[in-house]
């Protein structure tokens, strides 16, 4: 082979790893479903489901006239719902983000099919207060900013012509509707825009109406309830809103159908159904299952019931799916809580989630969102608060899917407003939260009262009675804090375990007609104007701070609510939720929170891994989220890294190799040790970085690793090596996508990461490389220079960035390389991202649909063939024999 210089070795070097790539899309691939307004849509009934999402032109400020249908907006920028208003900086706290109106309008022309159709349009939220109007005619205004906004558009309509939907928002401080407080007083971030879908529901005139949009005390759509639940029987009880604006009496009937995971029908029903002209009708029926298949986390079944509305001859004039988990939740105070009859076994331990995410705000994709759902789920948790407010319908689709108690939060923290107005628009937001989220079997309580506010005397009796009047059947809870006014009121209180008069171990003080939970732990400041704590850690910090926030969660030597307590109490104590399991921004404080688990982007802290390790050890068939044995090292063999290694595991016995003196060190369960299931596993003072610079320098390095094998019944069941990185050679590429397809809706967001690694793909763990991304294809970066956002530096070896696909199907290329490169830099790296056809008919004017569908300008990408990836590992190998070895030797000589 002829000799290449350096520089021709490097250029040729900048042809890209698509074989690292390749692997990337083998993973089994699973596309979850979100129901729209409420319902998954069911062919030939009638009802199609449309996205609003694609090509709203968009304005930052006032803009006065915008209302109107000839405003003119064509030098507005073009976005996508979700829509944030603004791409903001990795770290956002502080109250750096817009407040303030902005302005949304959609170009469209109406289908000719839709003539004859009811026609709503559903936000499922919009930040803040907000007007919506159709060709210039006020259809909504609305007050809150996290539940949904509708309006029936049918009279508005211009057919054959351009029709515009404008829509004013204003996410400025407003005290008269909750959450009320100034955001520079808040401890989270509302952000703004119009940041959740949009769909356009078109059905016929005899349809089943939105309970959000009816606003009848437990009324309005389909609201499905449960009698007696056994393994051998379950009743459910269906109650039906039909309303009629055909211009005639309409006479036909309501057909039930309950199909189970294999299509096959279980149950079904129907009942005659007379419905006046401009009037509502509703119905009650039921539906009795024999030896049901009942869902609980560990087996989150789902039913499909199909709702289909006939006329007299048969037709279906209306229909959809909803997804239907059979259960029965109870609290019985000293006896705790019981899930289908029984008494559940173990504490159920979860965490807190605000809906934000980096550079984007609040304004996640479904994808998101379910992306979300699957890591607190991977990490062992159960049970999700929804802190502090009501939260995407797809991260409740999600809980569903993936076996996740939620608790539902009314939007509020640490205020009242005496003003009238402001108690009503609370009791508001509480009946149409549950009206929104009551048939998701995932709802474990209700926590309607105001997140740590002083409120009146007579405010949590109200509430109560409010859930009460809302849903009136069995299986509905409320919480709240036993500090709280009126905790009497409430069958479960949050507390922390440490309260009963003796630590965890005691509970004697606490009443035996309450159940008890943990409302929030795991965060220990100093105080909550500094916030220094050794639980709130930055990834970028590096390997010892997350091992410290690591252990502090899991168990520490002083008063604390750790992992480990919440497993040390009587049943009456439920478990808790962990505060909070990802990085957030936050409004009063200029630090983001960095007590999560996983950072803004959801890459994992040491901590994330330590919570995986109090999964089952058993595999759990039912699940898609991961389970079974694992075993983690939780050291980087880094020159800085501790001499104790630590490992996570959840089996019995953990066997630890390090080569320096070949003798295994072997860690075995105490079964009999109360506590959490999986205590953190120390072995001390193996790491010798001295030796490892001798491996070195013999050239063994292959010689120096760490291999940890956790086992179960005498068997190896899982193994993870770990090697220490050498010289950074190359950036790698992968999507943080849990095996998910984008989406060409416009809308659909996935994180890429770029790492810094050595030509074994180990990665480089201390670097400062900055590194810049470049697309091609149907997609877009959502990142720019002044957000520092692209290019960026890295952080404990990672680089993260967001990707929006567009409108287009097709292959997305990003691609990573260093922004200032030599002959020895770090080699790119490229990434393929398929993406698949959206689920729903995108609804824009024909040219800006086309706008909003171009593809990015095209970067100059190296084409990595079989015979160039073959050619490209020669040449790594070849420099390894040039003048780097001549500078390794020269350095030797002269020690």
């Amino acid at each position: 082979m002829k000799r290449k210089t350096l520089f021709e070795i490097k250029i040729f070097l900048c042809c890209l790893f698509v074989y690292m790539v390749s692997g990337m899309h083998a993973a089994t691939t699973h596309q979850p479903e979100y129901s729209t307004a409420g319902f998954f849509q069911l062919e030939n009934t009638g009802r199609t489901v449309y996205s609003m999402n694609p090509a709203w032109r968009f304005h930052k400020g006032s803009a006065e006239g915008a209302e109107a249908p000839g405003y003119e907006d064509s030098s507005w920028t073009l976005v996508s719902l979700p829509d944030g208003t603004e791409i903001l900086p990795t770290e956002a706290s502080g109250c750096i983000n817009y407040q303030g109106e902005v302005w949304y309008r959609k170009h469209f022309i109406p289908e000719e099919n839709w003539k004859n159709k009811q026609l709503f349009l559903h936000f499922e939220a919009i930040m803040g207060k907000s007007k919506v109007w159709i060709n210039g005619k006020l259809v909504k205004e609305h007050f809150g900013g996290f539940l949904p906004v509708i309006a029936d558009i049918t009279p508005y309509l211009n057919y054959g012509k351009d029709n515009v939907i404008a829509v004013w928002a204003d996410n400025s401080d407003d005290p008269s509707y909750p959450p009320g407080k100034p955001q520079d007083m808040l401890d989270f971030a509302y952000f703004g825009g119009i940041y959740r879908d949009c769909w356009l529901i078109a059905h016929n005139h005899v349809f089943i109406t939105d309970p959000n949009y009816e606003d009848q005390k437990a009324g309005g759509g389909l609201f499905l309830s449960f009698g007696e639940i056994s393994e051998s029987k379950a009743e459910l009880n269906l109650h039906l809103q039909v309303r009629n604006t055909s211009g005639k009496s309409f006479s036909g009937k309501v057909v039930y159908e309950l199909y189970d995971k294999d299509r096959q029908l279980v149950a079904s029903c129907d009942k005659s159904l007379s419905v006046r002209n401009g009037k509502a009708s509703s119905t009650t029926s039921s539906l009795s299952v024999l030896r049901p298949v009942l869902w609980e986390p560990d087996n989150p079944y789902l039913y499909q019931l199909h709702v289909l509305i006939k006329d007299k001859d048969g037709q279906t004039v209306d229909g959809y799916r909803q997804r239907v988990g059979i259960r029965s939740i109870e609290f019985k105070g000293k006896d705790g809580f019981w899930l289908n009859g029984k008494p559940y076994p173990e504490p159920l331990i979860g965490a807190n989630r605000h809906q934000d995410f980096a550079t984007v705000g609040n304004a996640l994709s479904n994808s998101l969102h379910w992306r979300d759902a699957k890591k607190l789920r991977d990490a062992g948790l159960r049970i999700i608060r929804n802190a502090h407010y009501p939260q995407d319908p797809a991260f409740m689709d999600a809980c569903d899917e993936l076996g996740l108690f939620v608790i539902v939060n009314t939007p509020g923290w640490q205020f009242w407003n005496n003003e009238p107005i402001f108690a009503q628009r609370v009791y508001s937001d509480i009946r149409n939260m549950v009206r929104r989220d009551r048939n998701h079997p995932s709802v474990w309580l209700w926590e309607p009262i105001l997140n740590e506010t002083w409120y009146p005397e007579d405010f949590a009796k109200n509430v109560v009675d409010i859930l009460q009047e809302e849903y009136p059947y069995p299986y509905c809870y409320a919480g709240c804090d036993t500090t709280a006014k009126g905790h009497e009121y409430f069958p479960v209180q949050f507390t922390h375990p440490l309260n009963g008069g003796g630590g965890a171990f005691n509970t004697k003080d606490l009443s035996p007609d309450v159940a008890y939970f943990t409302r929030e732990w795991g965060d220990n400041v100093d105080d909550w104007n500094s916030h220094n704590s050794p639980s709130r850690v930055s990834r970028a910090w590096g390997e010892v701070p997350m091992l410290v926030q690591a252990g502090g969660y899991a168990k520490t030597d002083y008063t604390y609510t750790c992992y480990d307590a919440l497993y040390r109490t009587s049943r009456q104590h439920m478990g808790g939720c962990l505060w909070h399991f990802f990085d957030h921004q936050r409004g009063y404080h200029p630090d983001p929170f960095y007590g999560g688990i996983m950072d803004a982007f959801r890459q994992p802290k040491l901590s994330y891994y330590m919570f995986c390790a109090q999964r089952p050890a058993k595999e759990n068939q039912h699940l898609m989220a991961d389970s079974g044995p694992m075993v983690y090292i939780a050291h980087a063999m880094t020159p800085f890294s501790p001499k104790d290694v630590t490992v996570y595991s959840n089996c019995d016995e953990v066997r630890l190799t390090f080569c320096k003196d070949g003798k295994p060190l072997t860690y075995r369960k105490d079964k009999a040790e109360k506590g959490m299931p999986s205590p953190v596993i120390v072995f001390e003072n193996v790491w010798d970085v001295m030796y490892d610079k001798k491996l070195a320098r013999g050239n063994k390095h292959e010689d120096s690793y760490l291999l940890a094998e956790g086992i179960i019944d005498g068997k190896v069941v899982a193994t993870h090596k770990v090697m220490p990185a050498r010289r950074p050679s190359k950036l790698i590429l992968w999507a943080d996508n849990e095996n998910v397809t984008m989406t060409a809706d416009g809308s659909d967001l996935v994180t890429v990461i770029a790492a810094v690694a050595d030509e074994n793909g180990n990665i480089k763990r201390l670097n400062n490389y900055h590194i810049q991304f470049e697309i091609e294809g149907p997609g877009t970066l959502v990142a720019d220079k002044t957000t520092f956002t692209n290019p960026r530096r890295t952080e404990w070896g990672t680089a993260p960035v967001l990707v929006r696909a567009t409108a287009q199907t097709g292959e997305i290329k990003v691609r990573a390389s260093l922004i200032w490169q030599g002959k020895h830099t770090p080699v790119s790296g490229e990434l393929v991202l398929p993406v698949r056809k959206a689920d729903h008919p995108l609804i824009a004017h024909p040219k800006e649909l086309e706008q909003i569908g171009k593809v990015s300008t095209p970067v100059r990408f190296e084409e990595t063939s079989a015979d160039q990836k073959k050619r490209i590992e020669s040449l790594m190998q070849e420099i390894n024999r040039l003048k780097l070895k001549e500078v390794e030797r020269q350095q030797s000589d002269f020690e």
